[in-house]
């Protein structure tokens, strides 16, 4: 079998790329930057440089696959607010993807959309895949465009592609090169019990077991459905808690109460407009009290169950970004830690 997955260099779509090719299968795999394929360099695959603007090098990569994995994004959102290239990558690029595959007669799509997508239940609440999505596009933009790309995908399986919708939470592990939701590891590291901790909670899974979805998504998954990825629901304190063990520091101390939620937001939207910034986004700042938690159940029940444990994930998280230069003890880590 032959594979096409977009987004091999990234997080998730390196551990795509090896979950693949660990079937022995073969892969063509698109990437942007040389410079990121060292986290797969010792894999044996055709590398394709190119965009998801690009419709005909898309379509002639497609060309003689099985299926196609459909996985690069951009996902950095609190780091980055710039709306048209969230649209342009995750909506119209979806879009490209899908049709090349279309064009070149691909069996089946793989798309990696993101629980967001699905929206959030009230309270303590398990959101399904049925749940109408209720997230405003000022509230949330990443989560809209990834909502819009599953509008995409529904054309094109209304058309007669075959396209299987995958809805991870937070994904976690070993090689997030962009540090993108291994921040929380990472800042916790550095802040130790000076991180502070919200009302809310968080559904998380390893990224290993994301990317085995994958591929038994393209062996049992059913065409045009959409199956949401879990390992786990957990407060934020009991979260940082375990990241804090799994980074051998001191649990966080500080709570921070609802009412802080909004001011804190805007103090970090006036920080951004004066071009400073910041490692957590204002509308997810806004977020953090309410419990976004989700229902696996489908996933677990149609494709595969979670193996790796979330507090294995965070331990082997932390191993990887110390042994990676990504965090270092220095003076002001080791004064927050003799406190």
């Amino acid at each position: 079998m032959l594979a096409f997955i977009t987004g091999a260099t990234g997080f998730l779509g390196s551990h795509v790329l090896r979950s693949w090719l660990a079937e022995r299968h073969a892969a063509r795999a698109l990437y942007r930057s040389p410079s990121k394929l060292r986290i797969i360099d010792d894999l044996q695959f055709e590398a394709v440089q190119g965009d998801l603007d690009d419709a005909a090098l898309l379509e002639a990569a497609c060309a003689g696959c099985d299926v196609v994995f459909h996985v690069a994004a951009k996902a950095d959102y609190w780091k980055d607010a710039d709306r048209e290239a969230l649209w342009r990558i995750n909506v119209d690029g979806t879009r490209n993807v899908l049709a090349a595959a279309q064009k070149a007669g691909v069996s089946r799509v793989i798309f990696t959309s993101s629980a967001s997508a699905i929206g959030i239940c009230p309270g303590v609440e398990l959101a399904d895949e049925d749940l109408a999505f209720n997230l405003r596009p000022q509230q949330f933009y990443y989560a809209y465009t990834k909502h819009k790309a599953e509008a995409v995908v529904a054309e094109f399986v209304a058309d007669g592609l075959d396209v299987v919708t995958l809805n991870p939470t937070v994904i976690i592990g070993p090689g997030d090169l962009n540090a993108i939701s291994g921040s929380f590891v990472i800042e916790t590291a550095r802040w130790q019990w000076l991180v502070p901790s919200s009302s809310g909670g968080v559904a998380v899974i390893d990224v290993r077991d994301v990317a085995r979805a994958h591929v038994a998504a393209f062996e049992k998954g059913r065409s045009g459905e959409r199956y949401i990825l879990n390992a786990a629901n957990l407060t934020y304190s009991d979260f940082f808690r375990l990241i804090a063990r799994a980074c051998a520091v001191r649990p966080p101390l500080l709570n921070n109460p609802d009412w802080l939620l909004e001011p804190t937001a805007r103090f970090i939207e006036a920080m951004r407009q004066l071009g400073i910034s910041t490692p957590m986004d204002a509308n997810q700042v806004r977020l953090g009290g309410q419990h976004v938690y989700f229902d696996a159940g489908k996933a677990e029940r149609e494709l595969c169950a979670p193996q790796v444990d979330i507090e294995t994930s965070l331990r082997e998280t932390y191993q990887w970004y110390s042994q990676n230069g990504y965090i270092r003890r220095n003076w002001l880590t080791r004064l927050i830690g003799w406190f």
